[in-house]
């Protein structure tokens, strides 16, 4: 199955379980006005075509006393193979990142970092960041708040979209 051809009903299942991944069948054919028996069938199919690549709850983090985020900008020794394939395994590894995006730019990753406090990322900073191989640089940024946090940008099911200016 393409993209294209998805409809409605469809992208409204895709929709209700990015935002809800715990309504049920009864709540979705209700939602879009099939039989839960459709909606059932239907949802396998886009986790079969891998629409839905899994389901997860969302968890508060400050309720485990994680309430500090850290951007950290990681720059490696040289941007080979080697080095990718070796910091990428090390950081895998880390129990303390949730995120890694191999980025374009001036920094080679951008690692998101939970910590408890200032002093806790500083433990992991020592015992984790800084012995990932071949960092040449490590710089990090604190969050101050989270403002946005999505599954899913709406525009993907046709939600607000911002012009450009010209």
């Amino acid at each position: 199955m393409k993209l294209e051809q998805l409809d409605h009903i469809d992208t409204t299942i895709l929709s209700e379980l990015a935002t809800n991944a715990r309504a049920s069948q009864v709540d979705l054919a209700e939602r879009v006005g099939l039989s839960s028996t459709a909606i059932a069938r239907r949802q396998k199919a886009l986790e079969e075509e891998g629409f839905i690549r899994g389901y997860q709850a969302v968890l508060d983090l400050t309720r485990f006393g994680l309430s500090t985020t850290v951007l950290v900008r990681v720059t490696l020794e040289s941007q080979n193979e080697d080095a990718l394939k070796s910091f990428e395994a090390a950081v895998i590894e880390c129990p303390s990142v949730v995120r890694c995006f191999l980025m374009s730019g001036s920094d080679d990753y951008i690692v998101i970092v939970m910590a408890r406090d200032i002093e806790d990322f500083e433990r992991i900073h020592r015992t984790e960041l800084s012995r990932l191989p071949r960092v040449a640089r490590i710089q990090s940024s604190f969050a101050m708040r989270e403002v946005v946090n999505r599954a899913v940008p709406p525009v993907i099911f046709g939600g607000p979209r911002r012009r450009a200016k010209a």
